[in-house]
């Protein structure tokens, strides 16, 4: 983990032609490429995001503000909530089809082209429950029974993956840059590697801290795993949201990678899904393919086929949404930044290149346990550092919500750490 960085605001020069931004002359947003952005619905009161059932606003007391786990304060996208009406109006209920017949794997491999500039054969993308069931799949039928390398701090399933498939895991601590980013430890997934693990679990971008790793950091981890003829499993849920002023590089657009990296996509995470359960494994060879489809189907279950009409739609018609929420979330970006500043100067952070999550080092605010003081006197519900495998000084807290909402975690979390 790197030295607390100086915090600062959202560069508003910094290189957006990846993503979308807003067109002063038209209160509209403008999508990558010219295309024109909706804008995601937002007003929803405390009460009806409760009735909805969400676990981000159900599981709390109701008169807690959630900013912990990662679900959007945001009505549906209307492509996909029509598609779903209509599935809904045919009955479609039943078994989902082979993947070959579902236009999904099509769909996705068009998405990726059309969004990252990585060509894939649709026939190599596997449908699958989730990112983390499609991860176990993969680690159970493609890896090797040896360690598991985890930087840390990451997304908490990572953490229980490897014991939960008869692997020990090996925790490697992200370093710092030098300029208060977040990088992967090289040296120290070598020296893991070379101790006889075997897999990497990547989350790009990465959760929590919100990094989205260049080029070259993704080249020089494969120099290390190719070296050691290992594995990467690269988690690219949030690939979608990366916000801009950075650019994703899926990791198996690499040279070099095939048959040493699996990939696992999802439109679960941006367009706000995770609950019609569907996710895809893209294989990095055809004899991966093999495998993966050689499981048996109680190996691999568990896909929605209200799922995959979701899915489907989110990705074919679900852009100019996106492009919305991107415009939306890198203004949440920039109002924390000012809210924290202002009401919180010993938090430290380092903005979210992608991602709707904000990593925070609360450690100079002399608070111990933030986040179970967040919630014992500011009934803020927010995630505990130790979850990610890091020091119980930082926490995450979601800024996927609407700009009335955020002003009111931030107040709370003030009063709570200070008051």
């Amino acid at each position: 983990m790197s030295a607390p960085p100086t915090r600062h605001a959202v560069d508003p020069s910094a290189d957006s032609s990846t993503g979308p931004s807003a067109d002063s002359s038209t209160g509209l947003a403008a999508g990558p490429a010219g295309r024109s952005a909706e804008e995601p619905d937002f007003d929803l009161g405390d009460e009806e995001l409760r009735a909805t059932g969400w676990l981000k606003w159900a599981h709390p007391g109701p008169d807690v503000l959630p900013a912990w786990v990662a679900e959007l304060d945001v009505r549906p996208c209307p492509a996909v909530l029509d598609a779903l009406h209509e599935a809904v109006d045919r009955s479609g209920y039943g078994y989902p089809p082979p993947d070959r017949l579902t236009g999904l794997c099509e769909a996705t491999a068009a998405f990726l082209d059309r969004r990252f500039g990585w060509t894939v054969d649709p026939a190599r993308v596997v449908l699958t429950g989730d990112v983390m069931a499609g991860m176990r799949l993969v680690v159970e039928t493609l890896c090797e029974q040896a360690p598991v390398v985890v930087p840390v701090p990451t997304y908490p399933p990572f953490l229980d993956l490897p014991a939960l498939t008869g692997r020990p895991i090996i925790t490697v601590p992200l370093a710092g840059d030098g300029h208060g980013r977040d990088v992967l430890d090289l040296a120290a997934v070598d020296a893991a590697l070379a101790a006889g693990a075997r897999t990497v679990l990547l989350a790009a971008p990465h959760n929590p801290t919100g990094r989205v790793f260049d080029a070259a950091e993704l080249a020089a981890l494969r120099d290390v795993v190719c070296r050691h003829r290992a594995r990467v499993i690269s988690d690219e849920i949030h690939a979608p949201l990366v916000l801009p002023g950075a650019r994703h590089v899926p990791y198996a657009s690499l040279d070099g990678t095939e048959g040493q990296v699996t990939t696992l996509v999802a439109a679960s995470k941006a367009w706000n899904l995770a609950g019609l359960k569907c996710a895809q494994i893209v294989a990095g060879s055809a004899e991966d393919l093999r495998r993966l489809r050689a499981v048996p189907p109680m190996v691999n279950h568990g896909t929605s086929p209200l799922g995959i009409v979701a899915a489907l739609a989110a990705y074919t018609a679900g852009d100019p949404w996106l492009d919305g929420l991107l415009v939306h979330l890198d203004r949440m970006r920039s109002l924390l930044s000012r809210l924290l500043a202002e009401r919180l100067p010993a938090v430290h952070w380092q903005p979210p290149e992608g991602t709707y999550l904000a990593w925070l080092d609360v450690r100079g605010t002399g608070v111990e346990h933030p986040a179970e003081l967040a919630m014992a006197r500011g009934r803020v519900m927010i995630s505990r550092g130790r979850d990610f495998g890091a020091d119980d000084g930082f926490v995450r807290v979601n800024l996927g919500t609407s700009a009335e909402r955020l002003e009111r975690i931030v107040e709370r979390l003030a009063e709570a750490w200070t008051g």
